[in-house]
């Protein structure tokens, strides 16, 4: 099975690149023989992607949802921790499935992937 590493540098709105990695993502999971394992890393901004109950407009994609079908599906979600502080996230206002996570983590994940792609 391969492994597919997603690094996520994006808020989760403003622009449309977490959004799309994550379709991307949730696209991969839902293939037939689950072809390949995913893993996704938010750095920076795209730590807000994990913050649990994310409130939008009626008929706007929530991607604290759509990470939370990721994370459902089987794929690990980490959050890098400096990040999470900088933005006042703590481990509690992470989503089910979201764990904080370090750069040293990150760098294992990168090097055990066949493909990553960021984001």
């Amino acid at each position: 099975m391969n492994t597919v590493l997603f690094v996520l540098n994006d808020p989760p709105y403003g622009t449309e690149r977490s959004y799309n990695a994550l379709r991307l993502a949730r696209n991969l999971l839902k293939k037939d023989g689950k072809q390949a394992a995913v893993k996704i890393f938010l750095l920076g901004d795209a730590a807000a992607c994990a913050k649990v109950g994310q409130k939008v407009p009626a008929g706007f994609y929530n991607i604290g949802d759509m990470l939370g079908m990721v994370a459902r599906a089987g794929g690990e979600i980490g959050v890098c921790g400096t990040c999470m502080e900088a933005r006042g996230i703590g481990a509690a206002d992470l989503i089910d499935g979201a764990a904080r996570g370090t750069l040293d983590q990150l760098g294992e994940w990168t090097l055990a992937a066949d493909k990553v792609l960021v984001f």
